[in-house]
């Protein structure tokens, strides 16, 4: 499916009846090839975003799967970039790409890291925590940042009732929250938990001061309103 390199529907099918962790490693190999990757135009519009909120020396990429949000980081940070991903098989995609990055193996609830970095960057990966997992994740990104680091990271923007994407992204939860009731493993994978009143609390409990930006350049719906939103969390 989606291209000749892609992956076929018989092996999303196998991944969705996985583990999170076990569906990645499956997806792996072919993840790139996917929409399921960030988008470019994403990734720069957050690059152009924070290139101006600096300076920064060591970042680093939460939920880093194959790789892709460490390009925001080498534009931006002068010193070691780390990626951190509990799938073995996503880190070995990510070091092949970039060897010259440290990439550890752990689990983003319990981020091994003390004041070692500036900046983190987080894409794709918050819907894939269920809200009562979303404190241990922020409280592990805010150990992990030095005083006065920023957790920069994109979100989805509440689409209009009128756009196709609110059904289609309606319909995909309720689906999963299906399929996790009546089988498992279950695979935690939900757009709509990870709003902005909801994140703006659980960071600021954490201990973070935080502000959302339009990403403008990452595109709008049909009413105006931006795709997305750039949640900017700063470590006092």
């Amino acid at each position: 499916m989606f291209s000749s390199q892609g992956p076929s529907a018989r092996e999303l099918c196998v991944q969705a009846l996985s583990s999170v962790e076990h569906g990645y490693d499956l997806l792996a190999p072919k993840f790139d090839y996917t929409p399921y990757r960030t988008a470019d135009v994403v990734l720069d519009t957050t690059a152009e975003a924070l290139a101006g909120l600096g300076p920064f020396t060591d970042g680093l990429d939460v939920c880093c799967g194959t790789g892709a949000g460490t390009q925001v980081l080498t534009t931006l940070c002068r010193g070691r970039i780390t990626g951190v991903d509990f799938s073995a098989n996503m880190l070995a995609q990510a070091r092949a790409a970039n060897p010259d990055a440290l990439w550890v193996r752990a689990d983003a609830r319990a981020l091994p890291f003390a004041e070692r970095f500036d900046l983190a960057v987080s894409f794709g990966a918050l819907g894939h925590f269920l809200p009562s997992e979303r404190p241990a994740l922020f409280e592990g990104v805010y150990r992990a940042l030095r005083p006065g680091g920023l957790f920069a990271f994109p979100i989805e923007a509440p689409p209009p009732l009128t756009d196709s994407w609110y059904w289609q992204t309606l319909g995909f939860d309720l689906v999963m929250r299906v399929r996790n009731t009546v089988w498992r493993p279950p695979f935690v994978m939900y757009y709509r938990t990870s709003r902005l009143p909801a994140i703006r609390a659980d960071l600021t409990s954490a201990g973070f001061s935080v502000t959302a930006d339009a990403l403008t350049g990452a595109g709008r719906y049909r009413d105006g309103s931006p795709h997305r939103l750039l949640v900017l969390a700063r470590k006092p």
